[in-house]
């Protein structure tokens, strides 16, 4: 988890009322990862920020890489509910249609269950992006103590999503920014940058606008719920409120834990050392979170959930969060890495601020006491390799005049 922290992952921070005492992780499962495809010519790439541009290899056969598991199972009904977006959304990475999609998300509407990793090999192909060589951190959802109403126990405001924020789509405005978005506010005939977070959580820039959601105990707890992005707020009448994300300032992410040990505030730079420097010097630890000048936003969830990238429920221990210029969101991900707990096929179907880059993912195991001390010792290094639907690496090896080989 320190090493998630440090490098500025969008999980694995654990509010200490929690559970166990903050830090505290699984005890890691050691495993060897399958190497990255080693490309037999030079990989031909795209000009952009995505997958085309940073080379796609073909992989080997999928029917050697899965096999059937509980993972490969939850991740084949993760697979079928996001089937509806695949078959609309645009893809930001540049690999697929929305068209690839429609044979294996028909077929898995009667596949059974018990034969997802026969779906998976008979209706998908395997390529690497780039070099392969995986990052892997984790998430979890949290709870924190909360409030519906505000009082000396509840201090710290939970704020819904701001009607002054507003998303910029910078393709509508260049070709050359297909892809990109910003967020901002309109000042008065200019657009600028959303306030950051020292604005909003110690300046009161929002307060007394009717935004807020519910009220937190504590503000280094909150700090944390908001990097994972969703959570529960536990109620003083013991009853749960469940919140997801629902936006962010737009401001740039900043991990404190590297912040902190570059400053020699912490030594080994765990969780618990952390907290436990930030709740010893509250007015310098306020400082530092506001050094991370992003900003979560919340609703209130009443269905299912936590709510991923994609506005659907995420799936514990199947869903993974990576970067959509490089993976489209719904899609396959076989991982194979130095820890045997993420072992197998995940699918994309959240983002997170600092998941950015290549073969980059955040996987997510759901809520309790495993989940936390699993994502808590998230860090887990190997390959990583995409799985599309048959033929579409043939596709765009044609549109581009690439070889097919295969390794």
């Amino acid at each position: 988890m320190a090493l998630a922290l440090l490098s500025g992952c969008a999980g694995s921070l654990i509010p200490p009322s929690a559970g166990p005492a903050p830090g505290t992780a699984a005890q890691p499962a050691p495993a060897t990862p399958r190497p990255p495809v080693a490309p037999t010519q030079p990989v031909p790439v795209v000009a952009g920020e995505n997958a085309l541009g940073a080379g796609l290899v073909p992989g080997p056969p999928v029917a050697g890489l899965v096999r059937q598991s509980e993972r490969t199972r939850a991740a084949f009904a993760a697979f079928k509910l996001s089937c509806p977006s695949l078959l609309r959304r645009a893809d930001q990475s540049g690999l697929t249609r929305g068209q690839d999609w429609a044979t294996a998300c028909g077929a898995a509407t009667s596949w059974p269950e018990a034969g997802a990793a026969d779906f998976f090999s008979r209706y998908f192909e395997a390529v690497q992006v780039g070099d392969g060589k995986a990052f892997a951190t984790g998430y979890y959802e949290p709870e924190i103590a909360g409030s519906r109403t505000r009082s000396a126990a509840y201090p710290v405001p939970v704020y819904r999503r701001p009607p002054d924020l507003i998303d910029v789509d910078l393709g509508l405005f260049s070709d050359s920014l297909k892809g990109r978005t910003i967020r901002g506010r309109v000042d008065g005939q200019k657009f600028v940058p959303y306030h950051e977070r020292a604005q909003i959580a110690d300046g009161g820039i929002l307060a007394g606008r009717g935004l807020e959601l519910a009220w937190a105990a504590d503000p280094v707890e909150f700090f944390f719920l908001q990097v994972q992005g969703s959570g529960r707020l536990r109620l003083p009448d013991g009853s749960i409120m469940r919140i997801g994300y629902d936006g962010q300032n737009g401001r740039d992410y900043t991990g404190i834990g590297k912040l902190m040990k570059d400053r020699g505030l912490i030594r080994a730079g765990s969780m618990q050392d952390i907290m436990n420097w930030l709740r010893a010097n509250p007015a310098e630890g306020r400082a530092i979170m506001n050094e991370n000048k992003s900003f979560v936003f919340f609703r209130e969830l009443t269905g299912a959930g936590p709510l991923g990238a994609m506005g659907l429920p995420v799936t514990a221990e199947a869903t993974v969060a990576a970067d959509p210029r490089y993976v489209p969101l719904g899609a396959p991900v076989l991982l194979s890495l130095d820890r045997a707990e993420p072992e197998g096929v995940w699918i994309a179907q959240d983002t997170g601020g600092a998941i950015k880059g290549p073969n980059r993912f955040d996987t997510f195991w759901g809520a309790g006491d495993r989940a936390r001390a699993i994502a808590g010792g998230m860090s887990g290094r190997g390959s990583a390799l995409l799985l599309l639907p048959v033929g579409t690496y043939a596709r765009l090896a044609a549109e581009n005049g690439w070889s097919t080989s295969q390794p």
